[in-house]
């Protein structure tokens, strides 16, 4: 069995990978599952801005106005929180 000279064998690891794909690897070490958190926003802030035109439609129909205005302002209040969050994780190097 031959030994490696060097004190750490995963030293040599850098060196064998492109610039582009260690620095991405250790941006995905940093941040784990960021791009995967980042669609979660996307989808659940998609899905609030559908429910909150579904009940702006209501409200314009003034069809059930004592419910769909609390949730409207729920379906805003998601649609602002996933913005906040997309923006916060998009700040973070």
């Amino acid at each position: 069995m031959a030994k490696s000279t060097s004190k750490n064998p995963s030293s040599n690891a850098p060196r064998q990978l492109s610039p582009e794909r260690y620095a991405r690897l250790k941006a995905e070490a940093k941040a784990p599952y960021r791009g995967l958190r980042k669609f979660i926003y996307l989808a659940c802030g998609a899905s609030g801005f559908m429910g909150a035109v579904i009940f702006l439609a209501q409200l314009a129909a003034g069809k059930d106005v004592t419910t769909a205005l609390p949730n409207l302002a729920l379906q805003i209040g998601i649609v602002a929180l996933m913005i906040w969050l997309f923006r916060i994780e998009s700040r973070k190097l």
